[in-house]
């Protein structure tokens, strides 16, 4: 089985500010709260993530990578390992306050209780994404 979820956020910053954010393969492995810990090369990085799922006692290393990229606009990354596959797309588009955020993620699980564990989650994690891009971007209130 594999897990989709498509979400959006309205946001009332300019597209640049979102994809200085979206853009960085640190700060979205930051915002995921199942990656332990990171490793960063350019486009590239490697999650080490922690499943509270049985028979999962180690962290799993996920290898991403950007494969797609226009410029303030579309960026798109894969990860592997041997556990999982994971596909997600961040797309911004111009609104006239600010722009709106297409967010799109595919996990397919390779070990069991994988995609169970993304089927209740996913959802949690794109909040979390989410949460973290606006605590950088908008103003304090």
């Amino acid at each position: 089985m594999t897990v989709r979820v498509e979400r959006t956020f309205d946001l009332a910053v300019p597209p640049e500010k979102v994809w200085d954010f979206i853009s960085d393969p640190a700060r979205r492995a930051d915002a995921i709260s199942v990656v332990a810990d990171y490793d960063v090369e350019g486009d590239r990085a490697t999650w080490h993530i922690e499943l509270p799922i049985p028979l999962m006692n180690q962290t799993i290393p996920v290898e991403t990578e950007d494969v797609t990229r226009e410029d303030s606009r579309y960026v798109k990354f894969v990860g592997r390992s041997s556990a999982m596959h994971v596909v997600g797309e961040h797309e911004i588009e111009p609104t006239d306050d600010g722009c709106r955020l297409v967010n799109r993620f595919v996990v397919d699980g390779r070990l069991p209780g994988i995609e169970r564990y993304f089927k209740r989650h996913l959802n949690d994690e794109l909040s979390n994404l989410e949460a973290a891009l606006r605590r950088e971007v908008e103003p304090p209130s």
